[in-house]
């Protein structure tokens, strides 16, 4: 079982977006994930088909009270991958957490419970540094960082990276980058291409090749409670996604077992 803690300090860089699809890809691909909601807003939950204002139980219970995740989990509306969801409760756990014993070790110890169960273990991230983060972070394997090739782009990776360091250092040696994954991507913006070719020189192969486009249908996809992948399997943004979920089982040695259409993704398209 493999864990990725999909995050990035800075919000609006398409975070919870590729959490889903990435999810709903990777289970496109025959592998069988788990999709954790970490963050209080609950978009991930939701994007999965997932009503956040009905569910009984919550990734809040599993850090709190400790909850099995076979008891929380639930089935995303595709039916692709199991969602441990998440609600306005998870804001509690910022607080009760800060003097819970074993308090950055909660999500591992539930996560070893299950890791026969899955291939992939995909985690929503909230966007700051606190002690949920901090569990994502503890649990993970790898970290995946979204990013939008805009001007503050590399400013926030730099405090990304310090966090990152921080816990390898005394909560995590094993941690490390997964990649970085340019999302909303114009390659018609003069701007784009440039922060990108830094992201290059700077980060080299930990850049994911496949490129995120903005994409309506992508954006459109959530209100629909359904991964892009399902709500138009046709579009940009659900194949840039399979692209990226194939990209990411080479990097693991896997063969990818879905085609990847031969599509230009790197303009904005509706």
């Amino acid at each position: 079982m493999t864990i990725i803690a999909i995050t990035n300090q800075k919000g609006g860089v398409g975070k919870t977006t590729t959490c889903v699809n990435l999810a709903a890809s990777l289970a496109a691909n025959k592998q069988r994930v788990l999709m954790v909601d970490l963050d209080p807003q609950g978009n991930a939950t939701m994007g999965s088909g997932v009503d956040k204002h009905v569910i009984e139980s919550s990734s809040y219970d599993v850090l709190i009270h400790n909850a099995r995740i076979e008891d929380v989990r639930q089935r995303s509306q595709s039916g692709s991958f199991d969602v441990v969801p998440a609600n306005a409760d998870l804001t509690a756990a910022e607080i009760e957490l800060v003097t819970a014993t074993t308090k950055e070790n909660r999500l591992r110890y539930a996560l070893a419970r299950v890791k026969h169960e899955y291939d992939y273990v995909l985690i929503d991230c909230p966007p700051s540094l606190n002690m949920l983060t901090i569990n994502a972070l503890v649990a993970s394997d790898s970290v995946l960082v979204p990013v939008q090739c805009e001007y503050y782009a590399l400013e926030g990776l730099s405090s990304l990276l310090n966090t990152i360091a921080r816990v390898q250092k005394a909560l995590n040696p094993a941690l490390r980058i997964e990649g970085l994954l340019r999302t909303m991507y114009d390659a018609r913006n003069t701007l784009t291409n440039e922060v990108s070719m830094q992201l290059i020189g700077h980060f080299g192969s930990r850049v994911y090749s496949t490129l995120i486009p903005r994409n309506v249908r992508l954006a459109e996809a959530p209100s629909h409670g359904q991964p892009a992948l399902v709500y138009d399997p046709t579009s940009r943004g659900a194949i840039a996604y399979l692209a990226a979920a194939s990209e990411m089982l080479r990097r693991h040695g896997k063969q990818a077992s879905v085609l990847t259409p031969d599509v230009d993704t790197s303009s904005a398209t509706d």
